[in-house]
């Protein structure tokens, strides 16, 4: 069971006993400085694990000189409007450290989401704790499922909406009067932060570090997580399907296609899933996208392998493999005949090799 640490300094005091009015400290003693960055967390019923700890570990290795942890430079609290632990969606369990506290506390107040359909994500407290943050201008940041949370909330109306490509279609049903965009890695507009999750947490945890810590604070956190440079929000999600299409069996078709790239499913094994037959599922493609279900499957797949041998270093044959073909050959002549051109041609420009005697 995972409990908050309790190093990470003094605790927002409860909403009703902040003060509203703050006095500049003194600039002598460093560590009791205000973080330049601060950060309030609302796990959700069910949250994923891995999109609060990224970012959490993202802000404690930018907070401190070494690796400390000392909340000095950013200062973050993991909130509940209850004290009974908060299960993630693998069954941890975590404790808040802090009750829900005036926003004002905070740059960012961050709602992480999870599991969509295991019941209540979110109690009443929290969506009017969100509602109250929103009207104090507080910017308000939903990553993973997080965002069907604030517009659950009534907060994304006339905003961009980042998700992922996994839950496109379920954000589309259940808000028609919102667009959803799950082509990238997060999205900022305004006082509203999308994060579609995944590892793209830690790339908008370094942008917001970056901003209010400073570059080399980002970089410092995302190196020692044995990460890269920070992608940009507007990097590509790195798996994404077709168009959404109007039919309801053709999305949940487009999904599995999406779910199985590396161990292909057969058509008839698709249509039986969404029990209609093959024919059946022929028709509707071609009605909803123009093309057969092996065509857009196999669409899918090189898309994905194109990614692949742009981002990583891995073999044509690796890539090959990941992306559902059998082997490099057949691969390379389906890659050439859907791209134009063989997969190595799409590879990006290696970096330099060091020169002999450089330092590691």
């Amino acid at each position: 069971m995972a409990r908050q640490g309790s190093d990470q300094g003094p605790k927002p005091a409860p909403l009703q006993e902040v003060e509203m009015s703050a006095t500049s400290p003194s600039r002598a003693d460093r560590d009791r400085r205000p973080a330049e960055l601060r950060v309030g967390f609302l796990p959700a019923h069910n949250f994923t694990l891995s999109a609060l700890s990224l970012f959490v570990d993202a802000l404690r290795l930018a907070a401190d000189e070494g690796d400390r942890s000392r909340p000095i430079h950013c200062s973050w609290s993991v909130m509940s409007a209850r004290p009974e632990p908060v299960r993630s969606s693998c069954g941890l369990q975590i404790f808040r450290n802090s009750p829900l506290v005036d926003p004002a506390a905070f740059d960012y107040v961050v709602v992480v989401g999870g599991v969509l359909h295991a019941g209540e994500q979110v109690d009443q407290a929290v969506l009017d704790y969100l509602r109250l943050a929103a009207a104090r201008g507080i910017t308000l940041v939903g990553v993973c499922t997080g965002s069907f949370i604030l517009a659950r909330a009534g907060l994304m109306q006339g905003r961009r909406c980042c998700v992922s490509w996994y839950h496109c279609a379920d954000f589309e049903t259940e808000f028609p009067d919102l667009v959803p965009d799950a082509d990238r890695l997060f999205i900022e507009d305004r006082d509203r932060i999308t994060c579609a999750g995944g590892s793209g947490v830690a790339d908008l945890a370094a942008h917001l570090i970056g901003r209010h810590v400073g570059r080399a604070a980002a970089q410092k956190s995302l190196h020692v997580l044995q990460m890269r440079d920070a992608r940009a929000g507007t990097d590509a999600q790195p798996h994404r399907g077709l168009e959404a299409a109007e039919d309801e069996r053709v999305r949940r078709a487009i999904l599995l296609m999406e779910q199985h790239i590396a161990d292909p499913l057969g058509i008839d094994a698709i249509a039986g899933k969404l029990q209609i037959s093959s024919r059946q599922l022929e028709r509707l493609f071609h009605e909803a996208t123009g093309q057969s279900p092996a065509s857009a499957y196999r669409s899918l797949r090189l898309h994905f392998a194109r990614d692949l041998l742009e981002t990583t270093r891995k073999s044509v044959t690796q890539v090959a493999l990941e992306a559902g073909f059998s082997d490099g050959s057949h691969f390379a002549r389906q890659f050439r005949s859907f791209f134009g051109g063989p997969p190595r041609s799409v590879r990006r420009t290696p970096a330099p090799a060091p020169t002999e005697g450089a330092a590691a």
